[in-house]
C-alpha cells in the first residue's frame, strides 16, 4: 500500500476516481519483472522500457472527477471505460490510429500508473468511453481482453463467418474471445485449453466442440472437427507457450492462418517451405486500436456486455487475486472494486 496525494489534472487531462479494475494475466509477467523468450531467454522490463515503481491495472472504468483546462467534450460524473493503449499522439503509427503499436507507449498499468489506486489519470479525453448504465464490472475487462480478442477476430477474416474459429486457452481472454465471436455473428469456435474445468465453462458458454490440448493428438483432434477434417482456417491462440503453438499450427489447413496473442512465453521451430507451399500465415496481434475500440463499445451497445463470468473483489485482495490466477483457479475475469 503507498499513500500519495490526489492527482490534480491538467492541459487535457482526465482524472477518474476509479469503480473497476480487471486483473489480466499480463499482469503477472509485469509483476515478475521479465517475460519468458524460450531457450533460456527472458525480456526484462526496463529492456522493454517499463520502470519502476508502477501502479499496475489497465482494464479501468471510473468516474469523471476533476478535468484539465483543455479536456473537451468530458463531463463531470461521467462513467467512463479508460482505453489504456496510449502511443506519444504525434508519430505516423499513432497518426492513422494504431497507438497500440506506438514506439514510445504510454500504456495505463504498463508503461505509466494504472488503475490499482483509488484514482487514475489519463491523459487525453480520446481515450474515454461513456458506459453509460452499463455494469462498470463487466464493462472494465472490455479494456484488455475484450479490445485483445476483438482485435485478433477481425484480423482472422471474413472467413470465420462460415468456418469455426479455433480457440486456444479457455481463461478470461478465451470465454470474451468466444462470446465475442458469437456477438460478431460468426460460426462458432472449437476451443482447446488443459484444464478440464475451463474446458467444461467454454462448453456451458457456448462452444462448439472442446479438446484437450495436452492430448498427444491435440492437432489431428482439431482437424478432425473442422469442415470434411481438413483442418482450421483460423486458429487464435490467447495462451502463447511452445506446446499451444504446435498444435495450433499444426492444425491449419492449406492457406490457415495462425494468429497469436498470448505472452506465456516460449519458442517454436517450424520448416520454412511447407508455409510458402500450404500458403500459411503466422500473424502477431497485440491489443487493439482506438477505433477498434468505439467498434467494439458499439457492437456491446446493440449486442449487450458479453457473457462472461465475472468475480469482484476489493483492492486489498489483489496479490491474492494475483496468485490465484498464476495458479490457473480463476474461470472467466476477476474485477477489483477501490471504491
Amino acid at each position: 500500500m503507498v499513500e500519495r496525494p490526489t492527482p490534480k489534472p491538467a492541459g487535457t487531462q482526465v482524472l477518474l476516481k476509479v469503480i473497476a479494475a480487471g486483473v489480466c494475466h499480463s499482469d503477472l509477467h509485469i509483476w515478475d519483472g521479465y517475460y519468458e523468450l524460450g531457450g533460456g531467454k527472458r525480456l526484462q522490463l526496463l529492456e522493454r522500457g517499463i520502470k519502476l515503481p508502477l501502479t499496475m491495472g489497465h482494464e479501468n472504468v471510473g468516474e469523471v472527477v476533476a478535468l484539465g483546462p483543455d479536456a473537451k467534450g468530458v463531463k463531470l460524473g461521467a462513467r467512463m471505460l479508460a482505453h489504456p493503449w496510449m502511443g506519444c499522439g504525434e508519430c505516423a503509427i499513432c497518426k492513422r490510429g494504431d497507438e497500440q503499436l506506438c514506439k514510445t507507449p504510454r500504456n495505463l498499468g504498463v508503461f505509466s500508473d494504472g488503475g490499482y489506486s483509488d484514482f487514475v489519470m489519463v491523459p487525453h479525453p480520446r481515450y474515454l468511453f461513456d458506459i453509460g448504465d452499463l455494469d462498470p464490472a463487466r464493462a472494465a475487462p472490455l479494456a484488455c481482453s475484450g479490445i485483445t480478442t476483438f482485435g485478433a477476430l477481425k484480423k482472422a477474416g471474413s472467413i470465420i463467418k462460415d468456418e469455426p474459429v479455433v480457440i486456444i486457452g479457455a481463461g478470461g481472454l478465451g470465454l470474451m474471445c468466444l462470446a465475442l465471436n458469437t456477438m460478431m455473428g460468426n460460426k462458432g469456435a472449437i476451443v482447446v485449453d488443459i484444464d478440464q474445468v475451463k474446458r467444461d465453462a467454454a462448453k456451458k458458454a457456448g462452444a462448439l466442440a472442446v479438446v484437450d490440448g495436452n492430448a498427444p493428438d491435440a492437432a489431428q483432434q482439431i482437424m478432425k472437427l473442422t469442415k470434411g477434417g481438413a483442418g482450421a482456417w483460423a486458429v487464435i491462440d490467447l495462451v502463447g507457450s511452445s506446446a499451444s503453438a504446435r498444435v495450433g499450427f499444426d492444425s491449419l489447413i492449406k492457406g490457415g492462418k495462425y494468429i497469436i496473442v498470448g505472452l506465456y512465453g516460449g519458442d517454436i521451430t517450424v520448416s520454412l517451405p511447407p508455409i510458402a507451399m500450404r500458403a500459411l500465415t503466422i500473424q502477431g496481434s497485440y491489443l487493439g486500436s482506438i477505433p477498434e475500440m468505439a467498434e467494439l463499445m458499439e457492437l456491446v451497445r446493440k449486442k449487450g456486455l458479453p457473457d462472461v463470468p465475472v468475480t469482484t473483489r476489493p483492492l486489498d485482495q489483489v496479490n491474492a487475486a494475483h496468485n490465484e490466477l498464476r495458479a490457473g483457479k480463476i474461470v472467466g475475469r476477476v474485477v477489483l472494486t477501490p471504491a
